[in-house]
């Protein structure tokens, strides 16, 4: 018996181990087992399928050793492993390596994954009760310790009780316990406890629907009744979270698994609460926050009787292996945050979602208040069914929208500050008034740029052909490509000036605004710099509702989908660095930014304000925005991509190619072009250099291939795949780098 296994590492072959006598009755698709690999490694390879036939040419090794008595992936598991690496141009280890937690895909002979355990008394079982007080003797504490537990097992009718609850026993003291351990009277004994909260209690029923939710939640099961995906269109604050429970509830009447996914680990402080609020510990977090060992033991549990019910997570919790699932939502469905981008494989975990559904025939609900403009396109073209809802809960007006010019206000000397004077006014009113503010700048740092008054000087990043952003509360020059951190430079290396000035801002030099012109408000900043602990999320956004922080500031992070009470005005800072990059997608992102960022105002028995500062008001994006205008900005945007072949009318295939040689990456991606070329003629473009196009001492080109989608997805594979290794064969190249990003974004 044969067995072909999936190895961790970034190989798309199958490897052949024959399997050993004893283990040809236990081993089957989807068991672990621990293989050797090369002179001296041993790693834990997923079996992919078990054969009779021996492989012919080679010698085969033999399996070291089985890790379970039961498969740790299942089939639809499988299959979706499959179906991202064939669509994702991704080669199968580097699926496994993502989707397995690492403790469960060591790299040695031993598991790093270790169960927490808890330290126990019990009664010694051996030892006579009538003997015991003899053993004890006159130790009086002992014998008092000794009755307590003895009374506590038998009200309980326990076996034994945790060391941390006899601590807190009168009369407790370390020699105490140790002397009746010492005796044998008493024994410890580890007990594995894990690591998941399971004692969570719900508190409440779901909330009723009103009229408008009941009806978009009627429309939505009938939309299931024909088709396996529905998007839900509803405007920001319309109450899609509370549809989102009923629907749960429907899933869980049929015993089926709901998945939740939500594109930012931010999100889930929120959602937990309300969902455990219903649920209790039906309810299981998944992201890259929590530690390995947890996810292990989650993964775990969902393999056994009594797996959650409900899974709350980010791009990774659709790997997890669900048993029964039937419902899967895919919150703020827009968002690029579910586009993993490093490293392979470079899958959408929105489209991976919807083929997960499918592998399950389960149904998936995306949801947003500006989609993504392929998902509407979708809904156009019958894909998928829409279900709109455009009140927003308890009939809140839509924040008010005004565009401030800030290139006029400058003009005339009206503007002192990084703040209008509007917004500013507006700022002091709504704080006096007990409500907060929300400023969104999507730059972190103190300031984008240094530059030198004299010779024009900016530092750039040793590794990357990128320039350094000035962060200073660390003063330090930080690079957002690599995360290289240079000092901060006194003089200028380049003419000896010490002349050096900031150009931009960021949310740091935001934030020393604010604290300047509301010296009595609490300022808070919300942006990667800020958030990097384990609970830290949580902390801001548990100020910020508790009223703590008065002012909030932030990055993107603050558009997704976060719901406070309590926001008067919401003030977009340097709205037009949203727009001007050179993407065909950056209008779209900056509408849904700002879209977003807007709704966070307003949000209780009261219309909300939203204040956009920019410097070319006239873009139609603008007018779209202020009035609420989504199908509009649709139309037009479905108009330029459609003149200029973008998606959703083409499929977008980008191929990086990486070199630290510039001469060898140039003449490697002219071949590959060339080799594409002989398939796909004019469809292939550059190659070029990216934006960006040194990172970390490495030269990148990309060629686009922006490809028919008659063309078969099988088809294009092939021609890919069969360039590759051609590329590959020609010795000049061997060492060159490629990475496919299918359907970019």
């Amino acid at each position: 018996m044969y067995a072909d296994v999936i190895l961790p590492l970034p190989f798309s072959d199958l490897y052949t181990y024959s399997v050993p006598v004893e283990m040809r009755d236990k081993i089957t698709r989807g068991s672990r087992v621990i293989v050797p690999f090369g002179n001296r490694k041993y790693y834990t390879a997923i079996v992919y399928k078990i054969q009779e036939s021996a492989p012919k040419g080679f010698k085969v090794k033999e399996i070291h050793s089985l890790s379970d008595s039961e498969p740790i992936v299942n089939e639809q598991q499988l299959k979706l492993w499959e179906w991202i690496s064939y669509y994702y141009l991704s080669p199968l280890g580097d699926v496994y390596k993502t989707a397995l937690p690492s403790s469960l895909k060591s790299e040695d002979l031993k598991s790093k994954f270790k169960p927490k355990t808890e330290t126990f008394i019990r009664i010694n079982p051996g030892k006579d009760a009538a003997n015991i007080t003899g053993i004890i003797g006159r130790a009086v504490k002992q014998k008092f310790l000794y009755n307590q537990i003895q009374d506590i097992l038998t009200d309980n009718k326990k076996e034994h009780i945790s060391r941390k609850e006899v601590s807190e026993l009168a009369g407790y003291s370390v020699s105490v316990l140790n002397g009746l351990i010492k005796k044998e009277v008493l024994q410890t004994i580890e007990v594995e406890t894990g690591r998941l909260n399971t004692g969570i209690k719900p508190i409440r029923k779901p909330h009723p629907l009103n009229d408008f939710q009941q009806k978009a939640f009627n429309e939505i099961i009938d939309c299931f009744e024909n088709r396996q995906t529905c998007l839900l269109h509803g405007v920001t604050s319309s109450g899609k979270t509370e549809i989102y429970i009923h629907l749960i509830e429907e899933a869980l009447s049929l015993g089926k698994q709901t998945l939740y996914l939500v594109p930012e680990i931010a999100l889930t402080t929120q959602l937990t609460q309300r969902l455990q609020a219903v649920y209790g510990s039906k309810i299981g977090i998944y992201h890259s926050k929590i530690n390995d060992n947890e996810r292990a033991e989650i993964w775990n549990k969902m393999l056994s009787d009594e797996p959650y019910e409900i899974i709350l997570g980010v791009r990774s919790s659709l790997f997890l292996p669900y048993q029964q699932l039937g419902l899967v939502i895919i919150d703020e469905e827009h968002e690029m945050s579910y586009k993993q981008q490093e490293p392979s494989p470079r899958y959408h975990a929105r489209d991976t979602a919807i083929m997960l559904a499918h592998f399950y025939n389960a149904k998936t609900i995306l949801g947003s208040a500006t989609p993504s403009l392929e998902s509407y396109f979708n809904t156009r073209n019958g894909k998928y069914g829409i279900v709109t809802l455009q009140e927003r809960y308890r009939n809140i007006l839509m924040p008010e929208i005004k565009i401030e010019n800030t290139f006029e206000l400058r003009k005339r000397k009206k503007m002192k500050s990084l703040l209008t004077p509007a917004l500013i006014e507006q700022m002091k009113l709504i704080l006096e008034n007990g409500e907060q503010v929300i400023l969104f700048r999507n730059r972190r740092g103190f300031a984008p740029l240094i530059e030198c008054e004299q010779c024009a000087w900016t530092p750039k990043c040793k590794k990357c052909d990128v320039t350094l952003t000035y962060h200073k509360k660390r003063n330090r020059l930080i690079c957002h490509y690599c995360n290289a951190s240079y000092p901060m430079p006194v003089i200028c290396p380049s003419c000896n000036s010490e002349n050096l000035k900031t150009l931009g801002q960021g949310t740091e030099q935001l934030e020393e605004e604010v604290e300047r012109l509301f010296p009595d408000y609490i300022v808070g900043r919300m942006d990667l710099d800020t958030t990097r602990g384990k609970d830290a999320y949580e902390k801001i956004i548990d100020d910020f509702q508790s009223k703590r922080i008065h002012i909030l500031i932030g990055t993107q992070m603050l558009s997704k989908g976060l719901d406070f009470e309590n926001v008067g005005i919401v003030g977009i800072i340097s709205s037009d660095s949203l727009l001007n990059y050179p993407d065909f997608r950056s209008h779209e992102r900056g509408f849904q930014l700002m879209m977003q960022a807007a709704g966070r105002a307003g949000r209780k028995n009261r219309q909300g304000k939203v204040i956009i500062q920019s410097a070319d008001p006239d873009q139609p994006v603008y007018g779209y925005i202020s009035k609420y205008d989504y199908e509009g900005f649709f139309n037009s945007q479905m108009a330029e991509r459609r003149m200029f072949n973008y998606p959703p009318f083409c499929r977008l295939i980008s191929i990086i190619l990486k070199h630290k040689t510039e001469q060898k990456v140039d003449a490697g991606s002219d071949y590959l072009a060339a080799l594409l070329r002989q398939s796909f003629g004019d469809s292939v473009q550059g190659p070029s250099k990216p934006i960006v196009s040194f990172i970390q001492r490495y030269h990148l080109r990309e060629i686009l291939l922006k490809l028919d989608y008659n063309l078969s997805i099988k088809k294009t594979r092939e021609i890919i795949k069969s360039a590759e290794t051609r590329f590959h064969t020609n010795k000049d190249f061997k060492y060159i780098m490629i990475h496919f990003d299918v359907d970019k974004v």
